[in-house]
């Protein structure tokens, strides 16, 4: 193929190509979602085309990771990773798949979360075709980052890797993440006693004995996990996010159950929200059946690790300065790759409306991506020779 892959011309028509293509993930929409069979097999045509070995590894039934290979098998391994699943398009106000370029801005569901991401990765390993690396760049553009991670889970089974860096993007597409938040699902049931409403003898109120437990967890929100700050990613905290109970107006409530959320800092565990969630129940004078329902780990990644050091020099060779360095409050896929000892930071383009009625990606942050996944390459394999 002609052309230069890190030109602005070239990102914007793969960018475009990607965004037309949707990739709704059905779990989240089982309505709408299509998965990613479609988005995944034009990314590894389109690598392939630009004489990248490429190929699809089947997570589910038609859900498919895209994985490629650039440079020498035998030397260290760098994976390049994204997600192509985007969540749902319920009340959009912009075409959800008809990509708009205005003002250097790309707009469509997908753009900025994270579709602005896998074309600079695309790119960034097309132009690295044909160079002599000392070691492998290993793409995994995945799917169901946005329910499961059943994509990034996959990968990291079936894929061994020296180092990481996701692409997620943040509103700035300057800064070099080093952390993240983890967070963790909780299901509280508290059990009452069903009775006719007039039969205030008889009957208790689950829901009034949940009443006091969200009251103790909202003071051990604000007066405990507040206080407890991370340098890179703030506080801790949790919020009462659904709850359920009661059968009729006229009946006490024998069962409430509540599901909250608790964000956990670098050095949390998902053990230790349980005993202290636990504690919390006990000090409001309740019992209640408490189990995890989901968790998910934090990152956090060494500034002195070798894959810092490579992306961090990466940023200013190729924009002139440095980068901030910090955390974010959200989660990533990034943490399932760390959590298999692999280190890991994120860089991304530029843009806002993750998930939001108007979506975009600045163009010329996806080009700047690029460059700096092509330098960080470069920097990384060299540091390990």
């Amino acid at each position: 193929m002609s052309g230069d892959p890190l030109s602005s011309r070239e990102i914007l028509a793969i960018l475009e190509a990607l965004i037309r293509t949707p990739s709704v993930n059905p779990s989240l929409a089982p309505d709408e979602g299509q998965g990613e069979a479609a988005i995944a097999a034009l990314a590894r045509d389109w690598l392939a085309e630009r004489g990248v070995r490429a190929w699809l590894e089947e997570v589910a039934p038609g859900r498919p990771n895209v994985v490629a290979e650039v440079g020498a098998a035998e030397g260290p391994a760098l994976v390049f990773c994204a997600h192509l699943d985007t969540v749902d398009t319920t009340g959009m106000t912009i075409p959800a798949f008809e990509p708009r370029f205005e003002n250097g801005r790309v707009y469509g569901r997908g753009s900025y979360d994270m579709k602005g991401s896998v074309a600079a990765i695309l790119a960034a390993t097309a132009a690295l075709v044909g160079e002599r690396l000392p070691g492998c760049v290993l793409v995994a553009l995945v799917a169901d980052e946005e329910y499961a991670s059943l994509g990034a889970r996959d990968f990291v089974r079936q894929h061994h890797a020296d180092a990481c860096i996701v692409t997620e993007p943040e509103p700035s597409g300057r800064r070099l993440i080093l952390a993240h938040k983890g967070f963790v699902w909780v299901e509280i049931t508290t059990r009452g006693r069903a009775a006719h409403g007039s039969r205030w003898d008889l009957g208790v109120s689950a829901i009034g004995k949940m009443g006091r437990v969200i009251a103790a967890l909202e003071c051990f929100d604000g007066g405990v996990l507040r206080r407890r700050v991370h340098p890179l990613v703030g506080p801790a905290s949790q919020h009462c996010a659904l709850i359920e109970g009661g059968s009729g107006l006229s009946t006490y409530a024998e069962k409430c159950v509540l599901h909250v959320e608790r964000r956990t800092l670098p050095g949390e565990t998902p053990g230790q929200v349980l005993r202290e969630i636990e504690g919390v129940v006990r000090e409001a004078g309740e019992e209640a059946e408490i189990r995890i329902e989901l968790d998910r780990p934090p990152l956090v990644c060494d500034r002195e690790a070798p894959i810092a050091r490579a992306v961090r020099e990466a940023v200013a060779a190729v924009t002139g300065h440095a980068p901030e360095e910090g955390g974010v409050g959200f989660w990533m896929d990034a943490a399932i790759f760390a959590a298999a000892s692999i280190p890991t930071v994120n860089y991304g383009p530029a843009g806002e409306g993750a998930h939001a009625a108007v979506e975009w990606v600045d163009l010329d942050s996806v080009v700047r991506c690029a460059g700096v996944l092509v330098e960080s390459a470069r920097r990384f394999f060299n540091s390990r020779v």
